[in-house]
């Protein structure tokens, strides 16, 4: 894969993926509340500018521990009238995630992690299959697009058909800058995004 945008830092390679995911978690949430609304602000400029910003229906997430916050973007995309849905925890399939619309009036609740998700109401499941983009949270990304996330693989599970045969919604990570390292240490299922998106740029690979 060639990296189309290139970035600069200085991380030593020899961590393990949990000395990252310590290391960036303190990272992002030391951001002062200033910083994380311009990222925030910034982010809606940003993904305005992909291809991604014309699809129908775009699943996202909502910020927690120091995520970027998503709802400005969630707003611009309400404003321009697409639909948008958020992952709730499979209540019988462990590891999985669903997909609810979510809209202003949603109903909202907490699970097991202490994160607001969509109310489980069957007539609200959106299939994987029937949404375009889904918008993946992470903790940290490298140079060449690979993905650490917090070791769940609820979202190595969704994207899973889109990794083996490049079929489902693109997939698309949402970061801050600060959560850019040069080299994660990599396992042998992960495979990289092709396109994370952070307040100053839009960084894509080609096969």
């Amino acid at each position: 894969m060639s990296l189309t945008v290139q970035s600069s830092s200085n991380q030593p390679s020899q961590l393990s993926r949990q000395d990252f995911r310590k290391l960036i978690r303190n990272k992002r949430n030391s951001l002062s509340e200033f910083d994380q609304k311009a990222a925030s602000q910034a982010l809606v400029d940003q993904f305005k500018q992909t291809s991604e910003a014309n699809a129908e229906h775009i699943a996202l997430y909502l910020a927690a521990d120091g995520e970027l916050d998503t709802q400005p973007l969630i707003d611009w995309l309400w404003a321009t009238g697409k639909k948008t849905y958020l992952p709730v925890i499979h209540p019988f399939s462990k590891g999985h995630l669903l997909f609810l619309e979510y809209t202003p009036n949603t109903e909202m609740t907490h699970n097991r992690y202490n994160i607001l998700e969509p109310r489980l109401k069957q007539p609200l499941i959106c299939p994987v299959q029937q949404l375009d983009v889904i918008c993946t949270p992470l903790v940290g990304f490298d140079s060449t697009g690979h993905r650490l996330g917090m070791g769940g693989g609820y979202y190595d599970r969704t994207l899973q058909p889109w990794f083996e045969n490049n079929r489902g919604p693109q997939p698309i990570g949402l970061a801050h800058d600060c959560q850019h390292v040069d080299k994660l240490p990599i396992e042998s299922w992960d495979v990289p995004l092709p396109k994370i998106v952070t307040p100053s740029q839009i960084w894509q690979w080609e096969s």
